[in-house]
């Protein structure tokens, strides 16, 4: 009686824990990953034999296994989805595993920068044409041998290298580049997942 209620303090009061570390999920997920942690602790305990520390310690702190699942669930609804801001979330959760995270978060914050505004400058360019486009300048400098200066530059008027061009260029390069670096963080939000490059946790919650 006594030996095995030990155990079973042990367990719920690990099992605790981890609920309260897994509160930022839903009550659905967290119930299914408290459903599994359990089984796969009472398995260990039961049917091979693995004592109680042993199968606790295998599973790691509470706090860590709960970072764990929040981590592979972020990157898995990530994969799924189109919000650039879920996509940088999850990619930032990675920059904080390895410079391969690293990488990615900034490829795809300058990615998504870079498409926002072309597009933005695409949509403004009809209303502000004399401020929204791509300019160029040129100075020339002028040398004199003779007389009291040395050297005089020449200012010429900007020259506007895209005009009304910027619109489709803008609209259709900005859309293209947020399709593509997208798709880029997608594709390595799931590759990372396939690898589960330092985010999978002992039991692999299946949601």
């Amino acid at each position: 009686m006594t030996s095995t209620a030990l155990p079973n303090q042990q367990i719920d009061a690990y099992l605790a824990a981890l609920r309260n570390h897994l509160a930022p999920l839903t009550l659905a997920e967290r119930e299914d990953i408290l459903r599994e942690i359990g089984a796969h602790i009472r398995d260990s305990v039961d049917v091979l034999g693995t004592p109680i520390e042993t199968a606790l310690a295998r599973l790691g702190p509470p706090e860590v296994l709960a970072a764990q699942y929040r981590d592979g669930l972020l990157v898995r609804a990530a994969s799924r989805s189109l919000s650039p801001v879920l996509l940088l979330r999850a990619t930032l959760r990675l920059a904080t595993k390895g410079f391969v995270g690293v990488v990615v978060f900034f490829c795809g914050f300058t990615g998504y920068i870079t498409g926002t505004s072309l597009i933005l400058t695409g949509v403004l360019k009809p209303f502000m044409p004399t401020s929204v486009g791509l300019w160029t300048s040129k100075t020339t400098a002028v040398w004199q041998s003779n007389g009291p200066t040395f050297g005089i530059q020449t200012n010429h008027p900007p020259h506007e290298i895209l005009g009304w061009w910027a619109i489709p260029i803008g609209l259709i390069g900005g859309a293209l580049i947020l399709f593509v670096t997208t798709f880029a963080i997608r594709t390595f939000l799931r590759l990372s997942q396939k690898w589960q490059i330092k985010l999978s946790a002992p039991i692999v919650f299946r949601g």
